[in-house]
């Protein structure tokens, strides 16, 4: 169109739908002159009039083009919501793990939440996405062409593209890359603006509105999982009633009878987390090829609510979570009563030690008691390894 037509359109990444846009003013061309609409710029305007050349620029500054690329906009995502829609509610989706290539049916938002909590891989929430068949072929393409999602080097082999990803901690898509905004559907919502631009709008303008009423808000929480299954519920309650119902397990009489309070709570779960995801019943300890033959396992022997000792998962390694953003985490309760409960089972009184006198401090701390009982052991292990015999006093010398 530059070449043949001298007609430049400005913009052009901005137009949702160019064969729609294009022939629109194809027939508008037919009825008007090309002038009507188009600024003419003039290049050579300093050489002889044959060598002068005509362009002619179309731009959204005309009131017409503007419309016609706000109107081509709603129509497009209209298109993308409509197809989002048909994408969360469909039941026939089939898809393979790019990690441990194992086999969804179902929904899509169980494969992608698999990845997301088998492999750290996390491309967003798929409410958030669209046309998912696409976008994880694409993703697919790249790594069996041996390259990096985030960085986007390319390996020698699939070990050093996997140990990569791994240890770089690359197991993400490079934000920056342009090709993937058309999976997301924030990309649609506004003409001429990215996720990007759309994130960083400064919310200033939220201040004019203090006084407006909020009684009518309501937050809408991230879906939590079940501790046994892929099961997701809206809020804590109702998963709480698809653990009782589903796996006789009842987080909240454990809580109460075992008096837990929040920290305890998050090792409880995280401890759980881990052994499920390791395929093994914390019940009995026995290990299983797949998750789904230890739900049935735990199931038949009832095994969920056969929790072991609390020593065994009331340590300081289940403070860390096993899934990354695991929402049941955050919905634990932590009122004081917990904090209450704690003390009162514990009962153990903390006493500072006064700092004003640090000599006499040093002599009776507890800590030289510790340090002569390492030093002994040093010892002991040093003559047994050299055989050698001291006497009690040169012992003591040294």
């Amino acid at each position: 169109m530059i070449i043949e037509h001298k007609i430049v359109i400005a913009d052009i990444k901005l137009v949702a739908d160019f064969q729609r846009y294009i022939l629109y003013w194809r027939k508008r061309f037919t009825e008007q002159p090309i002038t009507d609409f188009c600024s003419v710029i003039r290049i050579n305007s300093t050489a002889p009039f044959e060598e002068q050349e005509n362009y002619f620029l179309l731009c959204d500054v005309l009131p017409e083009d503007r419309i016609l690329r706000e109107e081509l906009q709603k129509q497009r995502l209209k298109e993308i919501l409509e197809q989002q829609q048909q994408e969360r509610n469909d039941t026939n989706f089939h898809g393979i793990c790019m990690f441990c290539n194992e086999e969804f049916l179902g929904n899509r938002s169980v494969i992608l939440n698999h990845m997301a909590r088998e492999h750290a891989f996390n491309i967003g929430l798929p409410d958030n996405i669209v046309n998912c068949n696409e976008f994880l072929c694409t993703l697919q393409k790249k790594l069996d062409n041996l390259q990096c999602l985030y960085c986007e080097k390319t390996f020698r082999d699939k070990n050093t593209l996997k140990d990569h990803m791994r240890k770089k901690q690359h197991r993400k898509i490079n934000p920056k890359n342009r090709e993937y905004d058309r999976f997301y559907v924030i990309n649609y919502l506004e003409l001429g603006k990215s996720w990007e631009e759309v994130q960083l709008e400064d919310d200033r303008e939220l201040l004019d509105h203090q006084e407006d009423d909020w009684s009518d808000w309501e937050e809408h929480p991230a879906s939590a999982v079940c501790l046994f299954c892929e099961k997701q519920a809206e809020t804590i309650e109702k998963l709480y009633v698809h653990m009782e119902d589903a796996h006789e397990f009842d987080l909240l009489k454990i809580k109460s009878e075992l008096g837990l309070n929040f920290y305890q709570q998050v090792k409880l779960v995280n401890f759980i987390r881990r052994q499920v995801h390791q395929c093994r019943c914390y019940g009995c300890h026995v290990k299983f090829k797949s998750k789904a033959d230890l739900r049935t396992h735990m199931e038949e022997t009832k095994h969920t609510s056969l929790l072991p000792d609390r020593k065994t998962w009331d340590q300081l390694e289940y403070y860390f979570p096993t899934y990354e953003n695991d929402t049941l985490l955050c919905t634990l309760s932590d009122s004081e009563s917990d904090l209450t409960v704690q003390e009162q089972n514990e009962n153990v009184p903390i006493i500072s030690e006064d700092t004003s006198k640090l000599y006499a401090l040093k002599q009776s701390s507890i800590l030289n008691q510790l340090l002569l009982q390492e030093c002994l052991k040093t010892r002991r292990n040093y003559h047994r390894s050299n055989f050698h015999v001291f006497s009690y006093k040169t012992d003591m010398k040294e």
